[in-house]
């Protein structure tokens, strides 16, 4: 049985659809009588759920570049003597949403981590390869040891799904239509996520947490797809470029930055429907050349963690 072992969950969600990943994993814990701490992620100044197309538009160069928000205290004195952490949020702009920057960043955290055995979930859209190479770096700074990853993701199409999560997020309309699919990952997804606990609890009673994102990987954790890391990979050095300049203009939510915002906004929507299909065909014609570098990438992203 699972009796005696303490399992601490940082979340930090606004759908809930991070959460409901989390729980899903954390049932097999629950079932074996570990005792489960939620800790919540939580801004001093909450971020609006649904969002406004220039709210959203408005944390791009904080949420890619790692800009800290503030955040309310956590209380840490029921969390000490756990033997497992597991963080659960989501990627903004190719990175973290800003409340799971500013929780990594967190002295009071990064204190709290050393030592600790720490998985990760995540639920995205579908890019969330350079949110984990991020989430690397903060867990070797803070001397954690980083033993499993999980991304769930939205199965659509990548064009298609910019539709549906826009609709989600900017109207809170996730349910599918006669066109369109539901946004986000798909229920049966959530709910095949508890393999994935029963995974973790097996590392955590044994005390063995060396083989566990292997064994993760058997049961599909993540999934690499070597067309949407190309354009992740070339998006997410570009936005950098972008959130750079924007941030120069002001910072957060200051007017001045909003004509930026909204020439980045045209931009970005011109890559993807536009210049997005060329660099797909670029991708497929020069693939042969790129075979090697895809396989490493996929190893270091997917089974090497630390």
């Amino acid at each position: 049985m699972g009796k005696g072992y303490k399992v601490v969950l940082f979340y930090y969600t606004q759908t809930g659809q991070a959460l409901a990943i989390a729980d899903r994993i954390c049932e097999p814990f629950m079932q074996a009588g570990c005792d489960v701490v939620r800790k919540e992620i939580a801004p001093e100044e909450p971020y609006p759920f649904p969002w406004s197309a220039m709210d959203f538009f408005q944390v791009f160069p904080e949420s890619r570049l790692g800009v800290p928000c503030r955040l309310k205290p956590v209380d840490l004195s029921d969390a000490e003597d756990a033997d497992l952490v597991m963080i659960a949020g989501q990627s903004w702009y190719l990175s973290w949403s800003v409340p799971l920057h500013a929780f990594f960043q967190s002295d009071e955290i990064k204190k709290y981590l050393k030592g600790r055995n720490i998985v990760v979930t995540m639920g995205c859209r579908n890019m969330w390869v350079m949110t984990q190479h991020r989430t690397r770096e903060y867990i070797r700074e803070a001397g954690g040891r980083y033993v499993g990853f999980i991304s769930l993701q939205d199965k659509a199409p990548n064009l298609v799904s910019v539709i549906t999560i826009i609709r989600w997020l900017f109207y809170d309309k996730r349910k599918a239509t006669r066109l369109l699919p539901a946004a986000g990952v798909a229920p049966e997804e959530i709910d095949r996520a508890v393999v994935f606990g029963q995974i973790i609890l097996d590392a955590l009673k044994r005390n063995d947490f060396s083989g566990l994102q292997a064994d993760l990987m058997k049961e599909k954790a993540v999934t690499f797809l070597s067309t949407v890391y190309f354009i992740e990979k070339n998006g997410y050095r570009l936005w950098g470029q972008w959130a750079q300049f924007i941030l120069k203009k002001g910072p957060y939510k200051d007017p001045k930055r909003i004509p930026y915002l909204r020439v980045f906004c045209v931009y970005l929507f011109f890559v993807l429907y536009v210049v997005s299909p060329f660099g797909m065909l670029f991708f497929f014609l020069t693939y042969p050349l790129r075979r090697a570098s895809l396989r490493k990438a996929q190893k270091e992203m997917c089974y090497e963690l630390n």
